[in-house]
């Protein structure tokens, strides 16, 4: 007997796409099966890539600023090192919200402060492409010749066996760019976890080499939606090497810790200042890009991250900024699961979260959503890079039902299923 799992096997082998992969084309001849360096099946979609929206590009950053300030207040003490790239959150989860239906989509939609998804997808289709082209040769303040790096990639991992709804994959190829890789989540769990992080890896450069950490999938699994982002980029003026000093830096709780720290003065960066805090914008060579410091008075963290989304990154300011500013490299990996629930995400976790569009057949969860997110600063410039995955997983077949605690003494009868012929009746009356 032919199981659906060997019935796609043998059209695999036969040349015909599996009914998820046929899925990821519009019209035409649909999609052109590729085999991948590691033996991936990957599927092109038949679409073209959209130009998006240029005219929806304010409100996805809108919406961006205001999903960041939501987070932020979730993301762990302030006295520990965090980072995150909310744009590469915000993708992977709109990506997601694509499949989703009815109030697992509407809360999805909330949480990402999205008004209409068809226009938010138009939007960060052109958001993307705008900043991609913000990538290639640039020149310092010096005239020296640099280059940015600067690339996002969207990507599916679906489960060779299962079935995706040909709308959902259309429109991720078409406004993401993300076409379908096939693994084997149910047979070969961890072959599917390290392809995923393999190809994060890639397009991270190595600097987000474990995305899935072990026990991330398993045979439950159906499909991972990953977002990865990468940047390195110089200063339009580099800081002096030999103007960097060891000084104090002062934690939360009072303690020091001392730390090589850069100083200059220049007119390229702008001085910046709001109720409750002060900051300086950076530019890259080329000024396409920057990075905006701020300091907070005390107590007063979400006030700062709410005044920089909401128009500080793009204020004027007053040019000339003397700078002492510490060197610094972390990774931080952030479990996102508890945080979009705290937010308002809930049904999409559980047993009544509805992804049908994505999977018509099965009925698919989210299970977790995985971030991480290096950066490393220093006199030449900076370097970043950030990785979120949407893990799907299948929910178990068995619908909730009637509940039997045998928790006294109780009869047992052993029978047939046919006529119920009693062949054995007893009584538990002390189990030990």
């Amino acid at each position: 007997m032919l199981t659906r799992r060997d019935t796609l096997r043998i059209a695999g082998a036969a040349g015909l796409a599996a009914p998820a992969l046929t899925a990821c084309g519009g019209g035409g001849g649909g999609p052109a099966p590729a085999t991948t360096a590691a033996g991936l099946r990957l599927v092109e979609a038949d679409v073209a890539r959209s130009a998006g929206n240029p005219g929806a590009v304010p409100a996805v950053v809108t919406s961006l600023g205001s999903f960041t300030e939501d987070l932020w207040g979730l993301l762990g003490p302030a006295d520990r090192n965090l980072a995150v790239s909310p744009f590469s959150i915000a993708v992977a989860l709109a990506m997601t919200a694509n499949g989703a239906a009815g109030a697992t989509r509407a809360q999805m939609l909330d949480v990402l402060h999205i008004g209409s998804l068809a226009t938010y997808n138009a939007g960060v289709a052109a958001l993307t492409q705008q900043i991609e082209a913000l990538a290639g040769p640039v020149r310092t303040a010096d005239g020296t010749s640099e280059e940015i790096l600067l690339a996002s990639a969207d990507q599916l991992f679906g489960d060779v066996a299962a079935v995706f709804g040909r709308a959902f994959l259309t429109v991720l190829a078409k406004e993401y760019g993300a076409g379908m890789r096939t693994v084997d989540f149910q047979e070969d769990p961890e072959g599917a976890r390290a392809a995923v992080n393999a190809w994060t890896a890639h397009r991270t450069h190595d600097r987000i080499a474990e995305i899935l950490p072990r026990g991330a999938v398993d045979p439950s699994t159906r499909l991972v939606l990953v977002n990865a982002l990468y940047l390195k980029a110089p200063w339009l003026t580099p800081f002096e090497r030999s103007a960097t000093t060891t000084q104090a830096f002062v934690r939360d709780d009072g303690s020091r810790v001392d730390v090589p720290t850069m100083r200059a003065t220049t007119r390229d960066a702008v001085f910046l200042a709001g109720p409750h805090w002060r900051a300086a914008r950076l530019p890259y060579a080329g000024r396409t890009l920057a990075m905006t410091v701020a300091l907070p008075d005390r107590g007063h963290e979400a006030d700062t991250v709410a005044g920089l989304m909401r128009g500080g990154l793009t204020a004027a300011g007053q040019p000339g900024v003397e700078l002492s500013m510490p060197r610094w490299t972390f990774r931080t990996p952030t479990g996102l699961r508890q945080v979009l629930m705290d937010l308002g995400m809930t049904r999409a976790f559980g047993e009544g979260a509805d992804f049908t569009p994505m999977a018509p057949q099965d009925p698919l969860h989210v299970e977790d959503v995985l971030h991480q997110t290096f950066i490393a600063v220093d006199e030449a410039g900076t370097e970043a890079a950030a990785a979120t995955a949407v893990v799907m997983d299948e929910a178990s077949a068995m619908a909730p039902g009637h509940r039997l605690v045998l928790d006294r003494p109780f009869l047992f009868v052993v029978h047939d299923v046919a006529h119920g012929t009693p062949l054995f009746v007893g009584r538990v009356a002390d189990p030990s």
